[in-house]
């Protein structure tokens, strides 16, 4: 008999629980999201959104993301990470045409930032604190966080008083890697 993982063992119970229909991510589609205060385990959904899979796989393979800022974190609505200049205005130079769904944007769900231009996301994403119904089928949904979202609620935040969101001394992601390749 196979013995599965934990993140599938994980993710096949939390379908189960939630009755959900979705299709169950292999192996080579979950992802560790290691933060200083302990690991997120995340399912790519590369059937909703196959090419930004696609190159969040190429990215993290690369070590892309690896110790880059949560720069703009709002309580109660998304943790923004993936700029290299950590002021929002960063990316790893190539745009992904959006993959649109209608995959509502939950608690956990992750997302491709953008500008006004919908096929200009690249490497900066964000991973939902609420359920937020106006993002839902303007942003490219890549991905659920299916274990540890207790970690995500612990990065900080911008003050509210803050209308961009911004964080001072942000907190970071420490590594991020495809689970495939952690041999832990």
């Amino acid at each position: 008999m196979t013995r599965l993982g934990f993140p599938v063992f994980a993710l096949l119970f939390g379908m189960l629980a939630t009755g959900t229909g979705a299709q169950a991510a292999g192996p080579g589609d979950m992802v560790y999201l290691d933060l200083k205060d302990g690991r997120v385990v995340i399912e790519m959904r590369p059937d909703l959104a196959p090419r930004h899979v696609a190159r969040i796989k190429e990215l993290v393979g690369q070590g892309f993301y690896d110790g880059l800022p949560f720069h703009r974190v709002m309580d109660g609505f998304m943790a923004q990470t993936g700029d290299p200049r950590g002021d929002g205005t960063g990316g790893s130079g190539v745009n992904i045409p959006a993959e649109f769904s209608d995959e509502p944007y939950e608690r956990g769900t992750l997302g491709m930032a953008r500008s006004s231009d919908p096929d200009s996301a690249d490497s900066q994403f964000f991973i939902m604190l609420n359920r937020y119904p106006s993002l839902d089928g303007k942003y490219t949904v890549w991905g659920k966080v299916v274990e540890g979202m207790d970690y995500v609620d612990g990065i900080k935040k911008a003050p509210p008083s803050s209308r961009s969101g911004m964080v001072d001394k942000p907190d970071r992601i420490v590594r991020m890697r495809m689970a495939a390749d952690v041999k832990d």
